[in-house]
């Protein structure tokens, strides 16, 4: 007898997405702003069913939109037999809660979809306690929770009853308790990040962060100069919890290189802030890397969202910032577009300022290396003798500093020049003492 096979998979939720349009100052399109938001919807593995960009002249307090509109849209809504709505756009409370009335649907706002995106896609324990305390910070002004506990909060549609009224100061005093709690754990997770960072400077490798808007292709791109196989998909928000590990740059001398989380337009504050420990590396880094869609046509609105949140991150007093641009996706490019950028980036890239390359093709990453070291470098050159029978010497300096200049004459005298971190230079003195010129 044959067993039929069951499909256990959970099918997909019917969404419709609104993008209500506020001509304000952005530069970004409406269309771009709607299709990004439905790549966050199907993030979530929503079944975007229809999307509508709604201009908004003024905004009604309780519903966000007029009641004409609300009206309207609720047709919209009806006809693709959606089970929710996405409002690429900051609700109330209020709001949230008479839209799902009027609509009979879940609803959820940007700052919930970005929440409940993060809430599955974080692995580490680092990762899940920033994305707790972000929503239940979130959660905090409002009755309702946010995505992931809708069904057991509420019933199928927004007309059933909420709870009464103790249970709500139940909830809210339950949610205070554990954000004091989450606190306190990130509290020490950034205790523990910083004696990391301590000990890595005794071991003395510059850092470089990557950073970008998401889907710009730093896990990529990160992968592509680590020779790693972290998780990297064609996919809004792919990473999450910071990555981090050793490159070798031109000459051997290596690098410690971190991918973080990916910024957005609007990042909802509690996760800047929840994010804090994590972005601290960031404001720590010696080169920051601005990965950017340089094939996107949103790629400049994108960098200025990106600019707006480092501005965000403090930098340790006495550290310059110093960032290089990264023109990711030039094999996107048409061959004329192609050629303009790349010869625009080769400009830059002498003063130090910008890179093209496709982490996806491998072409541009060895200029980038080299850039990479050039912006690192400014320990001090020493000038050193090796005899013939020194090999351990060399590979120690080869292992701790960077080369920059090598040659064995007649009598198989190595003369180097080498670039070593101060605390280096000091063990190299104690190991080696009699091979500095």
């Amino acid at each position: 007898m044959t067993s039929k096979h069951i499909d256990h998979t959970v099918p997909l939720i019917r969404a419709v997405v609104i993008h209500p349009d506020r001509r304000s100052d952005s530069p970004r399109l409406a269309s771009e702003r709607l299709e990004e938001a439905a790549g966050l919807a199907r993030a979530l593995d929503l079944d975007v069913r229809a999307e509508e960009i709604v201009r908004l002249r003024s905004t009604t307090p309780a519903t966000l939109f007029g009641s004409g509109k609300v009206e309207e849209l609720a047709a919209l809504i009806r006809a693709a037999d959606a089970e929710a709505v996405v409002i690429d756009d900051d609700l109330s409370p209020v709001q949230q809660r008479n839209l799902e009335k009027a609509w009979e649907v879940k609803v959820i706002d940007r700052t919930g979809l970005i929440l409940e995106i993060f809430g599955r896609r974080a692995r580490t324990k680092e990762g899940r306690l920033q994305v707790e305390l972000a929503r239940l910070d979130y959660e905090r002004s409002r009755l309702v929770r946010t995505w992931t506990h809708l069904e057991r909060q509420r019933g199928g549609t927004g007309s059933t009853g909420g709870p009464g009224e103790t249970q709500i100061e139940l909830d809210r005093r339950l949610i205070a308790d554990r954000i004091v709690r989450l606190k306190a754990e990130l509290e020490e997770v950034r205790r523990t990040r910083g004696l990391h960072r301590k000990a890595r400077k005794k071991v003395p490798f510059p850092s470089v962060a990557l950073v970008g808007y998401t889907n710009a292709g730093k896990s990529t791109l990160f992968n592509r100069l680590t020779g790693s196989e972290v998780f990297a998909k064609d996919l809004l928000f792919a990473t999450l919890d910071t990555t981090q590990r050793t490159i070798r740059l031109p000459q051997g001398r290596p690098a410690i290189i971190a991918d973080t989380v990916g910024f957005i337009s609007d990042l909802p504050h509690e996760l800047v802030e929840s994010f804090r420990a994590t972005l601290e590396e960031v404001g720590e880094a010696d080169l920051i890397l601005h990965v950017r869609d340089i094939a996107s046509t949103d790629s400049d609105a994108q960098a200025k969202d990106v600019e707006a949140v480092l501005e965000q991150i403090p930098t340790p007093e006495g550290k310059t910032r110093r960032v290089l641009e990264v023109w990711n996706k030039i094999d996107l490019l048409d061959a004329d577009v192609r050629e303009a950028v790349t010869g625009q980036a080769e400009r830059l890239a002498r003063e130090g300022k910008a890179v093209a390359v496709s982490a996806w093709t491998g072409e541009g990453i060895e200029p980038l290396r080299e850039t990479i070291a050039a912006l690192i470098d400014d320990d001090p050159e020493t000038r050193l003798t090796l005899q013939p029978d020194q090999g351990e010497a060399l590979a120690w300096l080869y292992e701790n500093g960077r080369v920059t200049f090598r040659d064995t004459d007649a009598d198989g005298l190595t003369h180097m020049v080498v670039r070593l971190h101060p605390s280096a230079l000091g063990r190299l003195e104690r190991l080696y003492p009699d091979i500095i010129d």
